[in-house]
Parts: C-alpha cells; sequence; structure tokens
C-alpha cells in the first residue's frame, strides 16, 4: 500500500463496536459498526467490516488502539487507552473549537471539559444507572412499539408537554405505562421521554461548566429530538456530526498514529 500508513481505532462499548481507519492520521478511509458490545463477537465482526469498508487486510494495519468498557478483551491491539481521553480527541478533530463534549452511550452517559488542543481537562459521568443512555430509550422504544430510529421524527410532531418525571428507567417505564393506559398520544411521551434524558445530561453539563463549542457524541447523537430537547434544557447550540457514534474510535485511530509515528521517528 506504497508509504501511507493505516491505523485502526477501535471502541469496544457496552452495546456497539465502533471501528474507524485513518490514513495517515487525518483521512478515514473505512469505518464499521456493529451493535452488540463488549463481551460478543461484535468487536471480531467490527474489524471484520471496516477492513472490506476500507478494503484492506489486517496485514496493512501498522497500529491498532482500542478504548471503550471492553478495550482489556482486544489482545491483538498494539495499545489500550480510556475512553475519555478519545472522546476528546475525536471531538476536537471533528470540532476544532470544541470546550465541551457530551457523550450519551448505551449505558453511561459522561461531560467532558476540553482545554486548547483537544486536551481533556475534566469529566463528570454517570455510570451508576442506565437512566438518560441509550439502554434507557430502548426500553422505552419497546413499551411504546416505536422504532428507536423513528424517535427523533415523532418528538417534533409533539403538541403537549408531558412531563416523564421519574429519571430511573424502572419507575419512568411505569409512568410511560399509564401514560399509555390514558390514551395520551405516543408522540408527546416521546417528547418527555427525551427531556427527561435532556435534563439528566444537563445536570452534569452544568456540574462541570458549559463553555462552547458543545458537541454531543455517541449513538444516541443520531437522535434529533434529544438534541433539541438538549439544546432547549442548556440554553446552547449543541453541534453533532454524522460521525459521532464513531467518535471514541476516531479518536483511538488518531491516537493509534500519533503512537505509531513516535515509535517510529
Amino acid at each position: 500500500m506504497g508509504d501511507s500508513v493505516y491505523t485502526l481505532g477501535i471502541d469496544i462499548g457496552s452495546t456497539a463496536s465502533k471501528c474507524v481507519i485513518l490514513k495517515d492520521g487525518k483521512d478515514i478511509v473505512g469505518k464499521a459498526v456493529v451493535e452488540v458490545g463488549a463481551g460478543t463477537t461484535g468487536p471480531k465482526r467490527a474489524i471484520e467490516a471496516v477492513m472490506k469498508d476500507a478494503n484492506l487486510t489486517e496485514d496493512d494495519i501498522n497500529y491498532t488502539l482500542a478504548t471503550g468498557y471492553g478495550r482489556n478483551s482486544m489482545e491483538r491491539a498494539n495499545f489500550q487507552m480510556s475512553e475519555l481521553s478519545c472522546h476528546a480527541k475525536g471531538a476536537y478533530f471533528l470540532f476544532p473549537n470544541v470546550h465541551t463534549v457530551i457523550d450519551i452511550g448505551g449505558q453511561d452517559a459522561k461531560v467532558l471539559k476540553i482545554g486548547t488542543n483537544g486536551i481533556l481537562e475534566n469529566f463528570v459521568m454517570n455510570d451508576k444507572c442506565a437512566a438518560g443512555t441509550g439502554r434507557f430509550l430502548d426500553v422505552m422504544s419497546r413499551v411504546l412499539e416505536v422504532e428507536v430510529d423513528d424517535l427523533g421524527k415523532l418528538h417534533f410532531e409533539s403538541t403537549k408537554k408531558i412531563n416523564i418525571s421519574s429519571t430511573c428507567t424502572v419507575f419512568a417505564e411505569s409512568e410511560v405505562v399509564s401514560q399509555l393506559a390514558q390514551s395520551t398520544d405516543k408522540r408527546d411521551i416521546i417528547n418527555g421521554i427525551h427531556r427527561a434524558v435532556a435534563a439528566r445530561a444537563g445536570g452534569l453539563a452544568k456540574r462541570i461548566g458549559l463553555v462552547d463549542d458543545i458537541v454531543m457524541t455517541g449513538g444516541v447523537a443520531q437522535n434529533a429530538g434529544i438534541v433539541d430537547s438538549l439544546e432547549k434544557e442548556l440554553g446552547h447550540k449543541v453541534l453533532t456530526s454524522p460521525l459521532a457514534q464513531y467518535n471514541g474510535a476516531l479518536g483511538a485511530a488518531i491516537f493509534a498514529y500519533q503512537k505509531y509515528s513516535k515509535n517510529n521517528k
């Protein structure tokens, strides 16, 4: 493949495995996501899929760096790193003026404070409870019998403000069930669920201090209803990228390039 350097970043989350391949530390030549995470065949399948997407083989990869919840299970990685640093690095690559990252993943939510050059300065996270995460939205969509991918669209069709007061998944579920029993419009319930998620993430963000640009990453960032609720909750514009779900893997691939370059000076 000539003198190009190819680095692979793999982010093994609790609910999905994401891969990004970078060429020379700056061009994304392959990406893949498999909707199962740590402890499954997800990481292996994600690597196979990203190789196919980039039209490369594993022999072409100069350096692999793993991040995320399941990073230590990735024996073939040259290095493992915390997802906090990788999310900071990925967000900075996509948005050079980023100072706050709100990352909502499958089972946790975290807010990162980013200094100059994309350096992580501080963070807060909620890791004890699934409320306000991707898992929470999965549970709610099942109760509502609505596809997760349709939640964002339906959010904007809401005409009435319904409050889902509980931030606990189990109690929120019973609140939703009782709203349904009262024939409340599903679109209004979805809007209420999104506002509850935004209130939780917003609470974390306010603890760390909001500085623009504010960027949202993680799979949940693909839900326009959550982004809308978060902007209203914070009173700030929230930026997202189509690559939001790949953000950790992207950061890992960038670190992989930096480590490879340093080792091969």
